[in-house]
C-alpha cells in the first residue's frame, strides 16, 4: 500500500507504551516501519467497516440517482449471464 506520493497530512495519536511495543514487534515481523504498519492496518480496517455498511442515508437526489442506476439494464456480460443461469451451490 506504499505510495510514491509524499505524505503531507499528519495523523497524531497517543498510545500506551505496551501498545507501541506491540505495534513495533508486528511491524518488524512484516519488515515495515511503524508508520507504514499503522497506516496499512488502519486503512484496511476502515475499508472493511465501509464495506460492511448496511445503512445508507441518502437525500432525495441521491436516492433518485441510486434508483435510476438500479433500473438501468446492465450491458451484456457473458460471465454474469452464465452466473445467473447456473444453479446456486446450495440448490445442488
Amino acid at each position: 500500500m506504499a505510495s510514491a506520493k509524499t505524505r503531507n497530512t499528519p495523523i497524531n495519536i497517543r498510545a500506551r507504551q505496551n501498545q507501541r511495543e506491540l505495534i513495533d514487534r508486528a511491524a518488524a515481523l512484516l519488515n515495515k516501519n511503524r508508520t507504514d504498519f499503522i497506516l496499512e492496518a488502519s486503512c484496511r480496517e476502515a475499508e472493511n467497516v465501509l464495506l460492511d455498511q448496511r445503512l445508507f442515508i441518502l437525500d432525495e437526489k441521491q436516492f433518485a440517482e441510486f434508483d435510476a442506476a438500479l433500473q438501468e439494464r446492465f450491458t451484456d456480460n457473458r460471465h454474469i449471464q452464465r452466473l445467473l443461469e447456473g444453479k446456486a451451490p446450495w440448490d445442488e
